[in-house]
């Protein structure tokens, strides 16, 4: 990565939802300061169920001609969507024919600035035919399109376009390809799967382990993965979370706003660290994976947040990975 704060110079796709030139990004280097201290602004109880849960990460494209007011009878129709999917012998459930119940939610407390749409959850509920009537259906899948502080990429969109570009699902896979399928046939939009670089995860790990908790944190662990070996081998590195907040201090020069060389910096500490006590360089292995108290991330786009008042925080990073995908 390159050194200090760079702006680069980014094309548009030729995608009909931009509007027509040019436009820059900031490289991701200055965060509002409440999103790396507390945030208060969401409601803990409203987003509890989000938490540490493992949540797959995609990028979307814009959808074309999404209206909230809506919301029904899209279930309706994603709900018999999934139904004929099934009949033509694509069931998700193997054994026991279940009936799917389809909720779509707008979740208004969730989205970083005015310009931001509200994040929208999708769950999908089973009720086995056997069962009674009177029995609760059961959560089998959630899913859940967000948009954190992603104002640069909103404002850059036709009219007709609605910006949710970062899409989390919680269950089986066979549910978000048909859910992913139903949106992309509805909306002309485009789902992709969303890896974490090591350069995003150490970013991650630098920005989390430099949060203060109001309770006993667990340790910073980081997960490297050793390269050209026969078996597979990964190394676990695991920091006292008081050391790892102690370091960070030391190297961030300002509060709220973190640059590259800072992450490098850190990042070059922990592995002197590491090579003093074991001889081992991690610089010749792969980061694959990061776990503080504020939330976890592996690199196959696999994330688990922790702490309600870091979330958004948390979603702003990942909205800003979605877009330079989708981008």
């Amino acid at each position: 990565g390159q050194k200090g704060k760079k702006k680069i110079k980014l094309k548009t796709v030729g995608q009909r939802y931009f509007i027509d030139g040019q436009r820059e990004k900031k490289k991701q280097c200055d965060y509002p300061p409440c999103l790396l201290t507390h945030c208060e602004s969401v409601d803990a109880q409203k987003i509890a169920f989000l938490l540490r849960k493992a949540w797959t990460l995609y990028s979307v494209t814009p959808l074309f001609r999404f209206h909230r007011a809506r919301l029904t009878e899209y279930a309706r129709l994603l709900s018999a969507f999934i139904a004929a999917e099934k009949r033509k012998g694509l069931a998700v459930e193997v054994g026991v024919e279940l009936d799917i119940k389809v909720a779509l939610t707008s979740l208004a407390d969730l989205r970083g600035s005015e310009l931001d749409q509200a994040a929208l959850l999708v769950q999908l509920s089973s009720r086995s035919q056997a069962s009674s009537r009177n029995s609760e259906d059961k959560l089998v899948w959630s899913g859940w399109f967000c948009s954190m502080f992603g104002d640069d990429f909103s404002e850059n969109v036709l009219e007709d376009f609605t910006c949710l570009p970062l899409f989390l699902s919680h269950g089986a896979e066979s549910y978000t390809t048909l859910v992913g399928s139903w949106f992309q046939k509805t909306f002309d939009c485009c789902f992709r799967r969303l890896a974490i670089s090591p350069l995003n995860l150490s970013w991650m790990v630098a920005m989390w382990a430099g949060c203060k908790l109001d309770r006993a944190a667990s340790a910073v662990e980081l997960v490297f993965s050793v390269p050209c070996l026969s078996q597979p081998l990964d190394i676990s590195y695991a920091i006292h979370p008081e050391d790892a907040k102690a370091l960070w201090d030391t190297v961030q020069k300002t509060p709220g706003e973190i640059t590259q060389e800072e992450v490098d910096v850190f990042m070059d500490c922990l592995y002197a660290h590491f090579h003093r006590h074991f001889k081992i360089h991690l610089s010749a292995t792969k980061l694959v994976k990061v776990s503080t108290a504020v939330a976890s991330a592996h690199c196959d786009g696999i994330v688990k947040i922790l702490h309600s008042q870091y979330l958004p925080g948390v979603l702003m990073l990942l909205t800003e990975l979605a877009i330079s995908q989708i981008q």
